[in-house]
């Protein structure tokens, strides 16, 4: 009887010393890209105070011009930003994916009859998903975290050391400040240091392949039509921007990309025109070019003690399929979603059963997102005249039943699985 009053007892002086502990946020976001504050915007919707800690300065996110880099926005995605208030926003800025053409192709030769052919016309909701510049989703998404009471932004604010105890996690910034709250979340990309820091492994593979990020502007109207041209060496995806302009996703054998990256603007275009063909006119470069090295890597678990991993930290895919920043706003929506309903009934947010829910949540879906981009890759980035053969035959008659063609549109919109409530374009 005394022992169990002094547990008793006990459990009571560390209930009140957690319940006193002085916490500078209620969550930290590490990582203040697009999936950061996106899920720092959700959470606040909820009442939660949260600090985003951003390594690059303020000027760096907010720069006005346009650089070239956009991102394919599934109409799924553009829910969740609808739902976090900044889809009336950024709608004049996005254009509309209208229809979706895929074919082989060949340098110098161009591309073939394409063999599959999504028409937004087809889905009851609109067009299947949106292009947009990522000048003008940063620039929002800053201002909206500055408009939010619940927000702390900390640009610069680089972190160099993590530790979790059995009430909070506490980070330290390279000037030396600590900070400390309930649940930290990594949203530090795909060498997450968060990640790193609490001894989160990875699995994963090189691709051999590199890809080649521009954009350009064209002679000829685009139409609102996203091509994505099967090339031996890795897909190549022309995405339509606002005006005569598409973002060009151009993915080579490593060695290959290197050179072509390191030649001058002129050359590269001279590299490009005969991968691109003649369809939309003469091509010139906008903006700047960028080469990211694809390989494929999961996080072995996307949550350990007070800790989540969010977007690229959790997982990073070949962009043959354009899921990226859409899985992590995925990723984004499930969290928040879980997160929120533990706050409303008394939880501790950052409980493992809690983080639990939101592991259950989005691991299967994005195992099985990578192993399908894993495996188109590998069948379409090859010269195998019986596989193209085969996979044109495949990709056609998915093209050709219009059931089957519908649900692939609707899974490449978002629009299916166990969808959490901001991909609805609700709040949670």
């Amino acid at each position: 009887m005394e022992s169990a009053l002094l547990l008793t007892h006990g459990q009571a002086r560390r209930a009140w010393h957690i319940s006193h502990m002085k916490y500078d946020a209620d969550i930290l976001i590490v990582g203040g890209g697009l999936n950061g504050p996106s899920l720092a915007l959700a959470l606040a919707q909820a009442g939660l105070q949260i600090t985003v800690l951003d390594a690059l300065p303020q000027a760096t996110r907010a720069d006005p011009e346009f650089d070239g880099r956009s991102y394919a926005l599934a109409l799924g995605s553009s829910r969740v930003l609808s739902a976090l208030g900044l889809w009336k926003r950024l709608a004049p800025q996005a254009q509309p994916i209208l229809q979706v053409k895929a074919s082989d192709g060949r340098a110098g030769e161009g591309a073939a009859p394409f063999f599959l052919h999504f028409d937004a016309a087809e889905l009851e909701e609109g067009p299947m998903g949106h292009m947009l510049e990522d000048r003008f989703l940063r620039r929002a998404l800053l201002d909206a975290m500055e408009a939010t009471s619940g927000i702390t932004h900390r640009p610069s604010a680089r972190v160099v050391g993590q530790d979790t105890d059995a009430s909070g996690a506490s980070v330290l910034l390279e000037d030396g400040t600590t900070l400390r709250a309930r649940l930290l979340i990594g949203c530090d990309g795909r060498d997450s240091g968060t990640a790193e820091r609490a001894g989160i492994r990875r699995t994963g593979w090189d691709y051999g392949q590199t890809a080649l990020v521009c954009a350009i502007e064209h002679a000829r109207p685009h139409d609102g039509i996203a091509h994505q041209f099967f090339m031996p060496a890795g897909p190549l995806a022309i995405l339509p921007l606002p005006g005569k302009r598409a973002s060009i996703v151009w993915s080579e054998a490593t060695e290959t990309a290197e050179a072509i990256h390191a030649l001058g603007d002129a050359a590269y275009l001279d590299a490009l025109r005969p991968r691109f063909g003649d369809f939309l006119g003469d091509i010139r470069l906008a903006g700047k070019r960028y080469a990211y090295p694809l390989k494929l890597t999961i996080a072995n678990s996307f949550i350990a003690p007070r800790l989540a991993l969010v977007g690229d930290a959790a997982h990073g895919m070949h962009p043959i399929a354009g899921q990226g920043f859409n899985f992590g706003l995925r990723d984004v929506a499930a969290l928040a979603e879980v997160v929120t309903l533990a706050a409303r009934r008394g939880e501790d947010i950052a409980s493992p059963l809690v983080l639990e829910r939101y592991q259950q949540w989005r691991r299967f879906d994005t195992m099985l997102m990578a192993a399908g981009t894993d495996g188109v890759n590998r069948l379409f980035s090859n010269n195998s005249a019986l596989l193209r053969g085969l996979r044109d035959l495949g990709m056609g008659a998915v093209s050709a039943i219009p059931s089957l063609r519908r649900r692939f549109m609707r899974e490449a919109a978002g629009l299916t699985g166990d969808l959490p409530r901001l991909m609805r374009g609700l709040k949670v």
